[in-house]
């Protein structure tokens, strides 16, 4: 297997959990890690170092929030010094006008930065903050620099309706890509799923105006609609296939195959303060769990598509199967696809008044 192994892509540099946010979902684990534990500037560094190293191109700096670090000038500067192309994934609280001037002198290339919505009211009680007027101000501050901008919307129940007014602030924005990504239903998300599914109506109507919105900023911004798993005909490829492309390192160092892997019981998780970045992606057996096609289940092992989604979420597996093994379940030819059915079911069933109703949140905390 290791022969055919090609050099990550892309480093996912999760640098705190800590953020000024509790979105309800998040989708970092139930079990987050606090800033004692937290990987030195160091250790960051010689990471990018190892990651290029590797053949990675980029690194995604996440968390959390990752300004809450106070060397994130440092990590930036260390990670283009390490020839690796810096994208900060941001929700903005923490951003000034100097800092981000500083951040761009640094070396960053490129700004993610998130809204919770198109209005203050609902995206204030999804982010259990205030939090909408400062991303205004971010995007202002950013027409400042020649920085690539993305922005990203997350999308839910409670905020579909609102896509006509997202898509007129990223028009007013400086950005040239705007992600639309309905929620996917890991960590607080799947503790919150009863109340942020859409409704079928609702998903169907997002998709003709997204396709009207693609084809008239043609060439301008470019838009990319990601649907929630729960209404697809096939899953999508875990992170581009286990171990395949990416690679996570947590705040305390832990080296994963995706976001959510350590939900998954049974799995030891290599550390970069005790291996290089290369041994870990080469011969992890958390990396080489669900690499291949050796660890398949029917009907996955003779699929067609095997190749394509390598069968779906293993994360999802475990949460809707109980199996990380599993075909994922929301892939129309899995054994518990009924499972799912009856889930979208249950919820486009209900009384209108009763599922826009606001909810009781079970809000993420911040660690220590």
């Amino acid at each position: 297997m290791t022969t055919e192994l090609s050099n990550p892509l892309a480093l996912i540099a999760e640098l705190t959990h800590r953020c000024p946010l509790h979105c309800v979902y998040c989708s970092n684990p139930l079990e987050m890690q606090s800033r004692a534990n937290e990987l030195s500037t160091e250790t960051w560094s010689r990471v990018f170092k190892e990651a290029a190293q590797a053949g990675v191109l980029q690194a995604d700096f996440t968390g959390g929030e990752p300004l809450a670090r106070t060397d994130i000038l440092e990590l930036v500067r260390a990670a283009r010094a390490a020839g690796l192309y810096v994208n900060l994934i941001t929700s903005g609280l923490p951003m000034d006008e100097a800092k981000l001037a500083a951040l761009v002198e640094a070396g960053l290339d490129h700004v993610q930065l998130s809204f919770q919505g198109a209005r203050e009211e609902i995206a204030n009680e999804i982010s259990g903050a205030r939090s909408h007027e400062q991303k205004l101000r971010v995007l202002e501050w950013l027409k400042q620099h020649r920085i690539a901008v993305t922005l990203n919307f997350v999308i839910h129940r409670r905020n579909i309706d609102q896509l006509e007014e997202m898509l007129a602030i990223a028009e007013s924005s400086n950005a040239t890509r705007v992600e639309f990504a309905n929620v996917q239903y890991y960590g607080w998300a799947f503790a919150n799923r009863e109340n942020l599914l859409p409704t079928r109506e609702q998903l169907n109507h997002s998709v003709e105006i997204l396709k009207r919105a693609q084809e008239r900023l043609k060439g301008k911004i470019r838009i990319q609609f990601v649907v929630p798993d729960y209404y697809a005909k096939y899953p999508k490829p875990c992170m581009g296939g286990w171990g395949r492309k990416l690679l996570l390192i947590t705040p305390s160092g832990d080296a994963l195959p995706c976001h959510a892997a350590q939900v998954i019981p049974g799995l030891a998780f290599e550390n970069v303060r005790d291996k290089s970045l290369r041994e870990i992606w080469e011969h992890s057996p958390a990396f080489q769990k669900f690499r291949g096609e050796a660890w398949m289940q029917e009907p996955c092992k003779t699929c067609d598509r095997r190749d394509q989604d390598f069968g779906g979420c293993r994360c999802q597996a475990l949460l809707l199967a109980g199996d990380a093994a599993a075909t994922d379940p929301v892939c129309s030819l899995a054994p518990l696809r009924p499972k799912v059915d009856a889930i979208l079911a249950g919820m486009n069933s209900a009384p209108r008044a009763e599922i826009f109703v606001k909810p009781n949140w079970l809000y993420r905390p911040n660690p220590s």
